[in-house]
């Protein structure tokens, strides 16, 4: 009966339902995969191959851990690297951030502050931030004096603090009047711009959304709005959706952007407080104009997501020598099909 379960759960995110209690099991395939694992050794000590039954469930458990493999295996060291090593030595054409869900309703600010420190990064985004840590990271703007701020008490706030001057700096809504999307262009020391885009879509709760429609038409959208763009882009922030799901997948290829995590791990940044549910829910994409130059998950501070630091090298050829991914003509149809479910649903609230 557990093996069938462990089968269940990897088949559901396969059905092209948005329902929140089925998009959830794209989640926690690592949990799955251990499961899945304890179980079949279990079958095999105990397999009688004359019981029909249990060799079918042996058969679709081996299946179920296989696809599992596959889906997690690009984010492991055995995968190659989709974004290359920087090579450059110049600190002018590159650019840090720090990417942080501080806990709306956590109030350790000082310990926040302490990790901007330790990376001293040149943009810093924060999400569900409300007035109070509006107020709590002021402190933040002496060294940052470039902001673009929508705290909000809905877990859907938004700040942004960058050494770097904000270019035509912009707060949208892209579906939902209560939840704010953050866009900008940058300029590095060596004169060069940078687009960036910030997102915190809806998660799969029903405590806030009862399907992923929403959630999925929002980042799809971004990743329309970059496509073909081919200057230096960089997309990034909560998605509430994993690495290796379904959508995420088609956001990467409808965008054209790389994952620095393809070939260096997973970065699991939730649950912090939760070793046991763990999945890589906060996100950096960029253009194939960078390469990497590090990052690092950052440690556990008080909320349940680690931040998450990167550091991108802008550098000339990079482009030739990394494959961007595209979409077939089924998966860019795939795409238009969610970003219209997504503005129906929308005009249907």
């Amino acid at each position: 009966m557990m093996g069938l379960l462990v089968v269940i759960a990897t088949a559901l995110p396969l059905l092209r339902f948005n329902q929140w209690w089925i998009r959830i099991f794209d989640f926690p395939r690592g949990q799955i995969t251990v499961a899945g694992i304890v179980l079949l050794a279990l079958y095999l000590y105990f397999w009688d191959p004359y019981r029909i039954y249990e060799s079918v469930v042996l058969g679709l458990l081996v299946l179920a851990l296989g696809y599992q493999l596959v889906k997690m295996f690009p984010y492991t060291v055995l995968m190659p690297k989709q974004v290359l090593a920087a090579e450059s030595r110049s600190d002018d054409a590159r650019l840090s951030l720090l990417v942080a869900n501080v806990l709306m309703d956590n109030r350790e600010a000082e310990a926040f502050l302490a990790i901007v420190r330790k990376y001293d990064p040149d943009m810093i985004l924060t999400v569900e931030t409300d007035q109070w840590w509006e107020q709590a990271l002021r402190t933040l703007e002496e060294k940052y004096p470039h902001t673009l701020k929508n705290p909000l008490d809905n877990t859907y706030g938004m700040l942004v603090y960058s050494r770097l001057k904000l270019i035509d700096p912009e707060i949208r809504f892209i579906l939902k009047d209560s939840i704010p999307s953050m866009h900008m262009q940058v300029q590095l020391p060596s004169g060069d711009r940078v687009f960036m885009h910030f997102v915190h879509p809806d998660p799969p709760n029903p405590k806030y959304a009862t399907e992923t429609t929403e959630r999925d038409a929002e980042v799809l959208i971004v990743g329309r709005e970059v496509e073909k763009r081919d200057k230096p882009t960089i997309i990034a922030g909560d998605f509430n959706d994993v690495a290796w799901s379904q959508t995420t997948n088609l956001f990467q290829k409808t965008s054209g952007l790389l994952d620095p995590r393809v070939g260096r791990g997973m970065y699991n940044s939730y649950n912090a407080k939760n070793p046991l549910l763990r999945w890589p829910l906060d996100h950096v994409f960029h253009s194939d104009h960078f390469k990497l130059v590090r990052m690092e998950k950052g440690p556990a501070w008080g909320s349940d997501h680690f931040p998450i630091f990167i550091e991108l090298s802008l550098e000339s050829g990079a482009e030739a020598a990394q494959e961007e991914p595209d979409t077939t003509p089924a998966e860019g149809d795939q795409v238009d099909e969610k970003i219209e479910d997504g503005k129906q649903q929308t005009d249907t609230h």
